[in-house]
């Protein structure tokens, strides 16, 4: 049997119940927290833009575009929320705190990188042909 909540302490079941629409609301935030505050998000989110748009104007690979515009996005926002939890945790320097933020930046760049080769693959052929024929 579990003891009971401490009157200090708010249990899980004691947080209120939220709507549908403050879920977004919430979520939305977030979202624009990284777009305000994080200047790799702002180059990404241009970058995907001027990618989906190259797909359009090609008529190619706009599935696989997306899905890496999505990609590296969604990691920025974790990396973004990963750093802000461990400097909640510990505001001083700890090599472990290092590595988890390196290791969060590291899986954005792999990310990236693995976007610019799969983009390179799907819209270079056809870019290529419509600059050059």
């Amino acid at each position: 049997m579990r003891p009971p909540a401490s009157p200090t302490r708010t249990s899980r079941i004691d947080l209120p119940k939220h709507t549908l629409g403050q879920a977004f609301g919430f979520a939305w935030q977030g979202v624009r927290y990284c777009y305000r505050t994080q200047r790799n998000f702002r180059i990404e989110l241009a970058a995907g833009a001027a990618a989906l748009t190259a797909s359009v104007w090609l008529g190619r690979g706009l599935a696989e575009v997306a899905l890496c515009v999505m990609l590296v996005l969604v990691l920025e926002m974790l990396n973004t929320a990963l750093e802000a939890l461990v400097d909640l945790v510990t505001p001083d320097y700890h090599p472990l705190a290092k590595i988890v933020k390196d290791t969060g930046a590291g899986v954005v760049l792999v990310a990236s990188l693995g976007s610019v080769v799969v983009g390179l693959i799907v819209l270079g052929p056809p870019l290529w042909q419509r600059l050059l024929g």
